[in-house]
């Protein structure tokens, strides 16, 4: 940013969010006239060795993008001033907006490598244009909801909440992980603008500082549960977490007798299973059975399945650093690349990163008890509009209509999970699923391998 400029708009609806080497691809399509339609694919190449499926997020933030997608005046000036481009470019920037149809999987689709997420068709200088930041928003969101999603699966039936902002890797990471976990199954977020952007249910209790603060933690806790009389969680681990939870019994009579019932105290450091065991014996030999064990600090999908095995009486989890970066997996190898220009399929073959030609679609086959079996990649035209996993998502520039919401999408992740065959439900390391390339793809591939042969000789 210049000194002294202050940048007022959001920076992820600026055009200028985007590798240098698109606007000057662009420029160089444009004064060679190619400006027919082109055909790009977004897809990962590979699974990361922790992963075993995919959850497909982001499409909402992804279709915002490209209807909204317009160079501001300051922005043309700033390029202008470059002297890098054509007065001619410029013209053609200032008029610049998304026209084209784009193609995804519902959001809340469960996917594996080589299956497009999402496909732009428009001219080409224009699908050029938006690739950087469609990956941006798509793999992110993606790859958040994919942790997420095995959160879920190493966790049933507990409450978990999103605490990943103040460790997300800047404001967008922060809002969009809180969507992206919510839409894999999370509970609630700790995040605020979350709650009011997207609707999301949002959760917190306190900090340690407010135990601190105070003169005794009885005094702490007792205002902080009357000034949050309907949902009172007390974080317990500040000094001596036993000590503590019997000062919380001690408390509940009074707190009771002026309508204030306890919703869970909340523990956050050492041998949690050990210390939720002693602590979940304290309340309940107080009277306190409804009261409900929340345990966060360092959790992920690993760590959940052990107390659910140990049998830890712990009733909900709130989850950070691991889910927000997803920190085991923290990007996925990506790509969008170009399958088919001015009517022609078109591929990459470069030696392991080659592409399958041609606009694609996924077929999914179920086995005799519903769970997914295996995946076709197959060619669009191959298949009717039903079949394929693959739908549209905006014509010519503007959003369907009946576009899922983020509530839909979480309804549609929480049948995908459900239809994991058990070892990918279990999160078994070596788990595979298979995805079977159609003839009529590889038949396509060497086609285009021979057309373009005389090119690489």
């Amino acid at each position: 940013m210049t000194q002294g400029l202050t940048y007022r708009r959001d920076p992820g609806g600026s055009l200028l969010l985007t590798d240098l080497y698109q606007l000057s691809m662009m420029q160089a399509y444009l004064e060679d006239g190619m400006t027919e339609i082109a055909v790009f694919e977004f897809f990962v190449r590979k699974l990361p060795k922790t992963r075993g499926f995919l959850l497909c997020a982001g499409l909402g933030q992804a279709v915002d993008f490209l209807e909204s997608a317009r160079f501001a005046p300051d922005e043309l000036e700033w390029l202008q001033a470059q002297g890098s481009f054509s007065q001619s470019f410029l013209d053609y920037l200032e008029q610049f907006q998304f026209a084209g149809d784009v193609h995804a999987l519902p959001e809340g689709t469960i996917f594996f490598p080589d299956e497009p997420i999402l496909r732009v068709t428009a001219p080409l200088p224009v699908a050029q244009m938006v690739e950087s930041r469609l990956i941006n928003i798509m793999q992110f969101q993606t790859l958040i909801a994919s942790k997420a999603a095995r959160m879920v699966l190493a966790a049933p039936g507990k409450t978990l909440i999103d605490f990943g902002l103040r460790r997300a890797h800047g404001a967008e990471a922060g809002l969009l992980a809180a969507r992206a976990a919510y839409l894999a199954g999370f509970d609630a977020t700790a995040t605020v603008l979350a709650g009011q952007l997207f609707g999301i249910p949002t959760s917190g209790t306190m900090a340690h500082s407010f135990v601190q603060a105070h003169v005794s933690e009885e005094a702490a806790f007792e205002s902080f549960a009357r000034s949050r009389p309907d949902n009172a969680v007390l974080l317990i681990d500040t000094y001596d977490t036993e000590a503590a939870a019997h000062k919380v019994v001690a408390l509940a009579p009074g707190l009771a007798q002026d309508g204030i019932t306890l919703r869970g105290v909340r523990l956050d450091s050492g041998d949690m299973a050990e210390l939720a065991r002693r602590v979940r014996v304290i309340l309940d030999r107080g009277g306190l059975e409804a009261v409900k064990i929340f345990a966060s600090g360092g959790i992920d999908e690993a760590a959940l399945q052990g107390y659910q095995r140990s049998g830890a009486p712990i009733d909900g989890f709130g989850v950070g650093t691991s889910l927000t970066t997803s920190h085991d997996a923290p990007a996925f190898d990506c790509a969008y690349k170009m399958q088919e220009y001015a009517g022609l399929a078109r591929r990459k073959r470069s030696e392991g990163k080659a592409t399958w030609p041609g606009r694609k679609q996924v077929l999914r086959f179920y086995d005799d008890s519903g769970c997914i079996e295996h995946d076709i990649l197959t060619l669009e035209d191959e298949t009717t509009a039903t079949d394929g996993l693959i739908k549209p998502a905006m014509v010519a520039g503007k959003r369907l209509s009946d576009l899922p919401s983020l509530e839909a999408a979480r309804t549609r992740a929480r049948q995908e999970l459900a239809r994991l065959p058990e070892p990918l439900r279990s999160l078994k390391p070596d788990a595979g699923y298979p995805v079977e390339i159609a003839r009529s793809v590889r038949d396509l591939a060497d086609e285009v391998d021979r057309r373009t042969s005389s090119i690489s000789n």
